[in-house]
């Protein structure tokens, strides 16, 4: 709990900088690029994890990663600011708490759409306009195939779903009958 609110606080700040010269975007990408340059090398993670490694080898290879992904200077002192204070370690959820808070400022959702066929381009654009309609935000949604739903949509907004597959029409017809 507590390494979300610290993550929360971090994004927080930079996307207030980031909005104040319309570089959200921009952050979003860059921090993108070197969250990926971590998850997918255990070694780096261990080596800012590693007390064997001083503050200023640790900032030698951030100001190296930071070079790498060619990021703002912004995003450069953000990086640095983390190992400075020994934080590096909650990056992946201080990108993913930006993530969040920057699709909020920009007003944009991203619904997870499960259905159990794939859906065609026009479909898509259909349901897409009917949450742009009710939500009254940028939709971008995630289309998945889960076959089990027999058919029908499942539209997952953050906690909100919206469930019309057949499964639980279905369940719920076996509730009633089971009720009398």
């Amino acid at each position: 709990m507590i390494n979300n609110t610290l993550a929360r606080r971090y994004a927080k700040s930079l996307v207030q900088i980031g909005s104040e010269d319309g570089l959200i975007d921009l952050f979003r990408e860059e921090l993108a690029a070197i969250e990926q340059m971590f998850s997918s090398n255990a070694d780096l993670k261990a080596a800012f994890g590693n007390p064997a490694f001083t503050s200023e080898q640790k900032k030698g290879i951030m100001k190296e990663l930071v070079a790498r992904a060619k990021c703002s200077e912004l995003v450069g002192n953000f990086l640095l600011l983390l190992v400075d204070k020994n934080r590096v370690a909650f990056l992946g959820q201080i990108v993913q708490a930006y993530e969040k808070l920057a699709d909020e400022f920009s007003g944009i959702i991203r619904p997870v759409i499960s259905t159990a066929f794939a859906l065609d381009d026009s479909q898509i654009a259909s349901i897409k306009s009917a949450l742009e309609k009710k939500t009254g935000k940028k939709v971008i949604p995630q289309v998945l195939v889960d076959k089990s739903l027999l058919g029908g949509v499942v539209t997952q907004i953050g906690d909100i779903a919206y469930d019309s597959s057949v499964k639980t029409q279905l369940k719920r017809i076996q509730d009633i009958l089971q009720k009398g």
